[in-house]
């Protein structure tokens, strides 16, 4: 078969969500096509092997040279297979701040705020607490309370309450600002990912086709219409056709990049590549946001943190048996346990920096081995001023794009993470987290504002929340409407976290699905007004 009513490419997040939406009342024929696996493994579906994450199921992207960064080149890893980024990730759900979407409603994105979208995060969640005002129970997405925390995490929390920070048990509810324990999209003990709540469920439906190990090339444009879309599965190429759209949900870097293939975006540049214009639209890759993010990491005399060690090693070996017999225990980890919100700047109209704590040592995203046992503590900046773009390295399909965060380029952002950092260590400073004996890895004055800038740009990267590439508004400009249509041409949607105009303050995993879900909703409606 190569028609259908829908064509979704990509399998991640915010694709899962508007594929299992469209499909379940099998009144559609949707085919989801996804450069990766299925994903269905129990590597990925226990929690405690996300460090180990890093092969088929990962993109493991790097950016260009950051000016801003002393000239490194900085780590993007990415979701890849069914599940996307969801599929890896650290499971923790949190929403964003409810500012964060009255100020999309405010730039333009009609239909977006707070209130807007609170019912669709709800529609998602089956949160084991129950439903109540803020959260949903009957949804397809398991968020649930962490069943095992190590100590640490415990008393990082504690030691945020000793210096009179606010201690938070739903970072989604009516406050944000304060200091907690995450709660996880997690059922039973397992990563509950966007697959395994909206796809593998009607996986076996007649109504849907899923095309994994599939890459996209680009989409087929007639017309002034994308009516289908160019894939290549091993030497295999072919093209498949929509009848009534297409959905691009690849994310903030692969769908510019498709766009940009299919002749969609800066004219010039695309020019430079000898790729067809079809539609010249300088904001496709433009207006790139992350989180940028620093580790501070301690060794600890103590044993409790996990770690390397002859101890450790046999703790971590018993928790994987428990978790193979009874899905409890250690191995439930999100390692990112615990954390908090808290507003540094005197100007800033919600938190600023966000928290993740980790009761193990962590150096260069996990990827450096290192003996013994300690925490880590990232700060990062929630609403940075820095912007980048994505661009095509090459013509081709399978390249990776030329991804350029720009991380700390404007001077605000290292203002805001520098008073993070120092919030971090204040912390770790006091009992009880002071008790597990740490000694700083990269020892600094913190009173002294240039070095503690030069220790940022020598060390910072990103906690892997790129956004903001396919921009959603109501200005010429933007590269989709508030109904996440296409602007410019008829047939294409897109639905994942490039379509927000401004970087959310808190993780984006359940944005993105919120983002699905509306998506679906707003096809759907299009189909009625036809």
């Amino acid at each position: 078969m190569n028609q259908y009513d829908y064509i979704v490419i990509g399998g991640g997040s915010a694709g899962c969500a508007v594929t299992g939406r469209l499909a379940v009342d099998g009144q559609r024929s949707v085919c989801l096509v996804e450069a990766g696996s299925r994903n269905n493994d129990m590597r990925v579906k226990t929690p405690g092997m996300m460090p180990f994450l890093r092969g088929s199921q990962n993109y493991r992207y790097e950016t260009v040279p950051q000016k801003g960064l002393n000239g490194r080149v900085g780590y993007q890893p990415r979701g890849r297979g069914l599940g996307g980024s969801s599929a890896i990730n650290a499971m923790v759900y949190i929403r964003g701040n409810a500012w964060d979407y009255d100020n999309w409603a405010a730039m333009g994105c009609d239909g977006w705020s707070y209130e807007d979208v609170l019912p669709w995060f709800k529609k998602a969640e089956a949160n084991e607490r129950g439903a109540d005002e803020y959260h949903g129970a009957g949804g397809p997405l398991f968020v649930s309370d962490q069943h095992w925390t190590n100590e640490a995490s415990d008393a990082f929390v504690q030691s945020a309450a000793a210096l009179q920070y606010p201690e938070r048990d739903d970072f989604n509810g009516e406050r944000q600002a304060g200091f907690g324990v995450f709660q996880v999209t997690q059922r039973k003990g397992e990563r509950w990912s966007a697959s395994r709540a909206y796809v593998e469920p009607i996986r076996d439906a007649p109504n849907l086709d899923i095309r994994t190990n599939t890459q996209v090339e680009k989409l087929v444009i007639e017309g002034g219409r994308v009516t289908g879309v160019a894939i290549r599965r091993g030497r295999r190429r072919e093209t498949i056709y929509a009848r009534r759209g297409v959905i691009l949900s690849a994310g903030a870097f692969n769908s510019p990049q498709i766009l940009m293939l299919s002749g969609i975006g800066p004219g010039k540049h695309l020019r430079a590549l000898d790729i067809q214009v079809a539609l010249d639209r300088p904001a496709v890759g433009s207006n790139l946001q992350d989180h940028i993010d620093y580790v501070s990491c301690w060794e600890s005399a103590s044993r409790v943190p996990i770690g390397r060690s002859a101890e450790g090693t046999l703790r971590m070996a018993r928790a994987v048996l428990e978790h193979r017999r009874k899905r409890t225990g250690a191995m439930t980890t999100p390692y990112a346990e615990a954390g908090g919100f808290w507003s540094v700047m005197p100007d800033a109209p919600a938190p600023d920096v966000q928290w993740h704590f980790v009761p193990a040592m962590l150096e260069d995203h996990g990827r450096e081995r290192l003996s013994g046992h300690g925490v880590s503590l990232h700060a990062c900046v929630l609403r940075p001023e820095s912007r980048g773009t994505v661009r095509l390295a090459s013509p081709d399909a399978a390249a990776a794009p030329a991804i350029d965060p720009n991380f700390l380029d404007d001077e605000r952002d290292i203002a805001t993470l520098r008073e993070g950092v120092r919030v971090s260590h204040r912390i770790a400073d006091v009992m009880p987290l002071a008790g597990y004996g740490l000694a700083d890895r990269h020892p600094v004055d913190l009173s002294d504002d240039t070095a503690l800038d030069a220790l940022i740009r020598e060390r910072a990267d990103t906690v892997y929340h790129p956004v903001g590439t396919c921009r959603m508004g109501s200005d010429e400009e933007a590269v989709v409407d508030p109904a996440l249509k296409a602007r410019g041409i008829d047939g294409l949607w897109i639905a994942d976290a490039s379509v927000m105009p401004k970087i959310v303050s808190g993780n984006t995993n359940a944005p993105a699905i919120m983002i699905g879900e509306r998506c679906a909703d707003f096809v759907m409606q299009a189909e009625k007004a036809n």
